[in-house]
């Protein structure tokens, strides 16, 4: 099947069932693409411009990296369009008996369970299409990539590690983008991907302290149900940590400058705020804190880490 097809079938599949585009993103909450995105485009820009102390090896023309550019943007959109509105889909029965969730658009009868599937496996095939025209390593490695994705919405179900889980997911973003640009494997994405999973495993674990006495009624697992809100929210705050350790890890082994550690007190200092806005006793501003905090603190980090990197291009 061709890009051609694909992209017809697709556009077929949402007119045959007359469903508001911002219907869709409403169902895989689109916004929160904004959690993995900049760490995608740390990947890239590493992979093109490299550093003071990591040289970038890009075998290709300044067109050509337009063009994967684009294709990674394709990758991180439908990747984690599939991803969601998987998790939707699977999660369908839990959410309408849950009074938080039972509005969302499957349980409410905004979007039929069938066509959200459908949904998901045009968005899989848009991802892997888009690896293919990327590079061979790419599109070898894209079935493993959405398989960590889409088996996250099943481990609920069995374990309380889900969190970091969700955290891998995530942090495949920066790796990659990084294979994107170079087709290499390098230290340094893993270690920006270290910093993905502890941040993103400790705000998920935020979130989910909101459906903490839901998810033990349906012996659903995760860490507020494991060890309670207190608890769960001291282990947020070690991951968060960790998260910040990775991320001073790579700007040292990176060699990265003055806009890099701007960034970096900048990101720290959102996780530090995040954590001054929830409480066990009170999660009315969770919901700031997940998105909010977060989507500023990724997208400001990224901003400063790519400048740093352009003005070392530059010298």
């Amino acid at each position: 099947m061709g890009i051609g097809q694909i992209r017809g079938y697709l556009f077929i599949f949402i007119i045959t069932n007359m469903l508001p585009i911002r219907n869709y993103l409403r169902l895989i909450k689109f916004s929160h693409t904004l959690f993995a995105l900049p760490f995608a485009m740390i990947g890239f820009f590493l992979g093109m411009l490299g550093t003071r102390t990591i040289t970038a090896y890009p075998a290709v023309s300044n067109q050509e990296l337009f063009i994967r550019l684009i294709l990674v943007l394709i990758c991180m959109i439908t990747a984690r369009s599939a991803a969601m509105a998987f998790n939707r889909y699977l999660d369908r029965h839990f959410d309408a008996k849950n009074p938080r969730t039972a509005i969302r658009e499957i349980p409410a009868g905004i979007i039929a369970p069938e066509i959200a599937l459908r949904f998901v496996i045009v968005c899989c095939l848009l991802f892997m299409v888009s690896c293919w025209f990327i590079n061979r390593l790419c599109f070898f490695l894209s079935p493993v990539a959405l398989f960590v994705i889409l088996f996250y919405s099943y481990t609920k179900r069995f374990t309380a590690l889900c969190h970091l889980v969700l955290g891998i997911g995530l942090s495949l973003a920066p790796i990659g983008a990084f294979l994107a640009v170079t087709g290499r494997f390098e230290i340094l994405p893993l270690i920006f991907s270290g910093a993905v999973i502890c941040w993103v495993s400790g705000f998920d674990i935020i979130y989910a302290m909101q459906d903490e006495e839901f998810d033990r009624s349906e012996k659903l697992f995760s860490i507020p149900t494991a060890f309670g809100k207190k608890q769960a929210l001291r282990i947020s705050v070690f991951l968060h940590i960790l998260s910040a350790f990775f991320v001073i890890t790579a700007g040292l082994y990176g060699g990265f400058g003055y806009w890099y550690w701007m960034g970096m007190l900048l990101f720290a200092g959102m996780l530090i705020y995040q954590h001054t806005l929830v409480k066990p006793q009170d999660l009315t501003r969770v919901n700031l804190a997940f998105m909010t905090a977060n989507g500023i603190a990724s997208v400001l980090f990224a901003l400063f880490v790519i400048t740093d990197m352009v003005i070392t291009h530059k010298h």
